[in-house]
């Protein structure tokens, strides 16, 4: 019998991994001061914080933008209630939305994808199907090219961190 061998996972793509478990656990239990909060999540990560720079840019992107995103997403939502909204697809849609919104140098496809494979792996079956319904319907809205990052310059700049980081 043959191992199957594991597609070799990106940095980019553990980091919303990591990013979609600590806000899973940040919508049942809000820390009192969030770096305190982050600061501890990522001490049980195997690898180092800065690993995970990418990821943290992605919490404080989210939780700073989280009113908008909501609203965006019952506005996406056909036919649901945002109570209806799964936990985990909340979280890995608040991502893949705030990607889409404030992340330029991402092509929205990636984002879209990235968000699907989430899905796939942490949700339920039917998951994946409502994700990229929700994330399809928003990327019609953007007025910048599906495949192509209209801003050169990477989201986890320390510039754009710290903007983010109250």
């Amino acid at each position: 019998m043959e191992d199957k061998v594991k597609p070799k996972v990106s940095q980019r793509s553990e980091n919303r991994r990591a990013a979609m478990q600590f806000l899973y656990a940040w919508e049942y239990n809000k820390p009192e001061v969030l770096q305190e909060g982050i600061h501890s999540f990522f001490e049980k990560e195997p690898r180092g914080r800065d690993y995970f720079k990418f990821a943290e840019f992605l919490i404080h992107g989210v939780i700073k933008h989280v009113e908008e995103i909501d609203e965006e997403i019952k506005s996406l939502a056909k036919n649901w209630t945002f109570d209806r909204i799964a936990r985990v697809d909340l979280a890995i849609l608040r991502i893949a939305i705030f990607e889409l919104r404030h992340c330029e140098d991402i092509p929205p496809v990636v984002s879209i994808n990235e968000a699907v494979e989430l899905g796939k792996q942490y949700s339920k079956d039917d998951s994946k199907r409502f994700i990229n319904g929700i994330l399809d319907r928003l990327k019609g809205e953007l007025n910048r090219p599906a495949r192509e990052a209209k801003n050169k310059a990477p989201s986890t700049n320390d510039d754009v961190l710290d903007g983010l980081v109250d």
